[in-house]
């Protein structure tokens, strides 16, 4: 904060920045616009720590993504993955190295909160924003947002972040448009020593019966989180497919600890990032990686890019300024993120009209494998792949051409 505007941000309880939602993104934004010295408010709706739907993998993009010295809480580390075709044709591959590890989504985020609160950042709990003001009689000036929380009270900022989730109030004050929506299906399965001991280093991706569905098994010590994903408005066959993947796998005879689901909601090309002296990050701007639906490592790296420009946000002075900040936020969030959504989209459209066809390239074609290492490492992106491997090119444009396979050899081509 500059100091000629100190003593009257004082008197007014104006914070350089408040960020709305203290998940992934929100914690990451928090952190990254305290450790610039900014007066950060987090606010959360929830009580801390809360469970989240989420499977828990944590990819090189996300570890890289950490704020110094953050000490991941990994359930386990996974070096196996076996790969099924609606529980057919099953087959493991193997690394030496670590694909990624397995977290605990309440552990984690409120790690990542702690280190946002040391950073600086102050932390409130229980409190629902109603509506967001850049405009009226709530908002003292043209450089400050009026944040009014359920109940009537306003808090006041140079610049806002939204992080509160797809379905929040900040992505709505933005115009956040929304393109492709999935239901997420989850259970948390506590299993005996051995069945935990059989499924420790290893996870399983179960290509699924619905276009562009799949299934998983994430171990986490003597939990299993099974989940599955598919296309909204498959309620009840998504459900089935949930409950015949238990069935298969021989979990039915547990009882899931928690089940539960969420819808995941991927933003349109054109959807903005920004208005006015407001940003959007993680879930709440539709940023996820559209074929897997990944969204923890999106969330952590839009989180971190909209502090950083929300502190610049805060410094602007003019409309002008402030416009120029908000597009140079939305810039790094499309050559980055963007890109890899655009080429995540792309292979979810081939993945829906050609499961066999993945499920055959990533079982026995070692370059595809080692591409998935790759990524899920951290050493490239989906992004960089196709843009540096002409191999990775030329896949992408003839799975673009490839046609639909016919319904009865869907699963199996």
């Amino acid at each position: 904060m500059s100091g000629e505007n100190s003593s009257a941000d004082d008197v007014q309880r104006v914070w350089d920045v408040v960020v709305v939602g203290a998940g992934p993104a929100g914690a990451s934004a928090a952190y990254a616009a305290a450790v610039a010295g900014r007066r950060v408010l987090l606010l959360e709706r929830a009580e801390l720590p809360r469970y989240k739907t989420c499977g828990g993998g944590i990819i090189g993009p996300s570890r890289d993504a950490l704020p110094p010295g953050f000490e991941l809480p990994f359930r386990d580390r996974v070096h196996a993955v076996t790969f099924s075709n609606n529980g057919r044709f099953t087959r493991t591959r193997r690394s030496k190295h670590m694909l990624f590890g397995l977290i605990n989504r309440p552990e984690f985020d409120q790690q990542l909160v702690e280190h946002a609160q040391k950073a600086g950042a102050e932390l409130r709990t229980g409190v629902a924003v109603q509506r967001v003001e850049q405009h009226g009689s709530a908002v003292p000036d043209r450089r400050t947002v009026a944040v009014v929380l359920q109940g009537g009270e306003t808090v006041l900022a140079r610049a806002v972040v939204g992080a509160d989730g797809s379905a929040g109030r900040i992505g709505a004050h933005v115009g956040v448009k929304l393109d492709q929506v999935d239901l997420g299906l989850e259970a948390e399965i506590p299993v005996p020593e051995t069945v935990a001991e059989d499924w420790k280093g290893r996870i399983l991706i179960d290509w699924g019966p619905m276009p562009g569905s799949y299934g998983w098994v994430f171990p986490k010590g003597d939990t299993l989180t099974v989940g599955v994903i598919s296309a909204r408005g498959e309620g009840a066959a998504t459900k089935r497919y949930l409950e015949d993947f238990i069935a298969r796998l021989g979990l039915a005879g547990f009882e899931p600890s928690i089940s539960s689901g969420h819808l995941t909601r991927c933003r349109a090309d054109d959807s903005p990032l920004s208005r006015g002296r407001v940003l959007v990050c993680g879930d709440a701007a539709g940023l996820l990686e559209p074929w897997t639906r990944e969204g923890i490592s999106f969330a952590l790296r839009s989180g971190r890019l909209a502090g950083e420009w929300a502190v610049r946000i805060a410094e602007a002075h003019d409309a002008v300024d402030t416009r120029r900040q908000a597009l140079n936020y939305a810039f790094a969030i499309k050559a980055g993120l963007g890109v890899e959504m655009s080429v995540g989209k792309r292979m979810l459209a081939a993945f829906e009209r050609r499961p066999g066809i993945f499920h055959a390239v990533l079982t026995g074609f070692r370059p595809a494998w080692k591409a998935f290492k790759d990524i899920t490492q951290g050493s490239t992106s989906l992004g960089e792949l196709v843009r540096s491997r002409p191999i990775a090119q030329r896949a992408l444009t003839a799975l673009d051409r490839e046609p639909a396979a016919p319904a009865e050899d869907a699963v199996t081509s």
